[in-house]
């Protein structure tokens, strides 16, 4: 398999994992099974391969991370709206 198709291919699975979740809290309005430090982590992460998709001048490794940046940033914005305040 060409190289540039495979981390197309990865990188989009990679951006929608977290779609089905996201999609979830939307609808039931009820995070309280979603750990922040793991969104926290997670988003973490991502800029830093967005970052490293900068250096390395890899459009596709960009714009995957940046789509999942974007869907945890929503999904971490739910959580501050729905969670449970003690």
């Amino acid at each position: 398999m060409n190289e540039s198709v495979l981390g197309i291919i990865a990188g989009a699975l990679t951006s929608v994992s977290m779609l089905p979740q996201l999609i979830k809290v939307v609808k039931e309005k009820n995070v309280e099974d979603i750990s922040l430090l793991m969104l926290l982590v997670l988003i973490s992460g991502l800029a830093f391969w967005v970052w490293y998709g900068f250096v390395k001048d890899e459009l596709p490794i960009i714009l995957s991370n940046v789509f999942a940046i974007l869907v945890n940033m929503i999904l971490l914005g739910c959580y501050i709206l729905y969670r449970k305040k003690s």
